[in-house]
């Protein structure tokens, strides 16, 4: 039986190891998905600029 002072024992560190990849998945998801995230302000200003593209185009059309 191994004690938890050799080298060969990792059970708890793995687990510590899965308990901050678990958290750094969630802290990124968080940076993201949240509503002033990065990927929703890239999102917006995407939507936005499309949407001004598309208003010009149609005021010269109806000029």
């Amino acid at each position: 039986m191994l004690s938890y002072n050799e080298p060969g024992n990792r059970e708890g560190q793995s687990t510590v190891e899965y308990i901050l990849i678990v958290a750094g998945v969630l802290v990124a998801v968080l940076v993201f998905l949240s509503n002033n995230g990065i990927f929703q302000n890239a999102l917006n200003a995407t939507y936005n600029t499309n949407i001004n593209s598309m208003l010009n185009m149609a005021g010269r059309i109806l000029q």
